[in-house]
């Protein structure tokens, strides 16, 4: 991505010299991989605590870490507000042109191991999320790091799929979908709460499509091979992946967030259309999506 000169958000807050402990257990790669399993971006925070800690993985120390971060970390925490700043110019355009009402941008908070949230004790093991209740966005840096050696996917436009994926949940949030469905969740068996779950996730990477789409549009920051590693990211992220990779087998009940096809899919049809009106992934039957 092109994004020398480009403005950084006023909306970041950097916590990184404040961390809550480090995680013990499994260490960050292997409670990464439980958390991924769980929650890579958004969803039941409960869930992902739960099943980090019954892997070992959720011990933490309280010493808390001051250091100095290197250039390539000062780099993604720019990176990654300056891509919220984008996130910003694109949202609070397109609510206005679809007479949405105002955008209200969240707040992105980087974090080293573990930090305080609205929903609970926010932990590097659970990957990015976004927490409706204070509406904003948390990032442990080094997750980028442990996506590349992990998982496969690595680039500039990548990472920045992950941070519009969160700010999507944002979205839903704003247009009152996200509340509504984690109604329904609570309210559902754990397997029909999962299928709610995927559909959730699968709007989210609907929603960074169409940033995506306008981004390019509006800054043309989308250089040769950009696109295509966010759909490899969205591919490696895919339940079904991310399960036979890591356990060796797949429990389609157990999925949360959608298959690799799908992901990549729904991430395809956001940046191909730009429009929210096309994303409605709860309508559809299992099949089509």
């Amino acid at each position: 991505m092109k994004m020398d000169g480009r403005r950084e958000s006023g909306n970041v807050e950097d916590r990184r010299r404040m961390s809550g402990g480090a995680a013990t257990g499994l260490g960050l790669g292997g409670v990464l991989i439980v958390g991924l399993i769980t929650l890579l971006m958004g969803g039941d925070l409960g869930d992902v605590i739960q099943n980090v800690s019954n892997s070992g993985g959720l011990g933490t120390q309280t010493t808390e870490v001051t250091r100095e971060f290197t250039a390539e970390e000062q780099a993604l925490a720019k990176f990654s507000s300056q891509i919220l700043a984008s996130t910003e110019d694109v949202w609070t355009a397109y609510f206005k042109s679809a007479k949405l009402g105002a955008y209200r941008a969240p707040k992105l908070v980087l974090y080293t191991n573990a930090t305080a949230t609205g929903c609970g004790t926010g932990q590097a093991a659970m990957g990015p999320f976004y927490c409706s209740a204070d509406q904003t966005v948390y990032i442990d840096l080094s997750f980028f790091t442990s996506m590349k050696k992990q998982l496969g996917a690595d680039g500039d436009f990548a990472y920045a799929y992950v941070i519009a994926h969160e700010v999507g949940h944002h979205v839903q949030n704003l247009l009152g979908i996200l509340g509504q469905v984690n109604q329904q969740r609570s309210r559902a068996s754990k397997t029909d709460a999962n299928r709610l779950s995927v559909r959730l996730e699968l709007q989210a990477d609907f929603f960074a499509g169409v940033w995506a789409h306008y981004e390019k549009q509006m800054f043309s920051s989308i250089e040769k091979g950009d696109l295509e590693e966010a759909l490899n990211c969205a591919s490696v992220i895919g339940d079904d992946y991310i399960q036979k990779r890591s356990q060796g087998y797949v429990v389609e009940e157990s999925f949360t967030h959608g298959t690799a096809a799908q992901r990549n899919r729904w991430l395809k049809k956001g940046m191909d259309t730009g429009d929210i009106s096309q994303g409605d992934t709860f309508s559809l039957k299992d099949s089509q999506l």
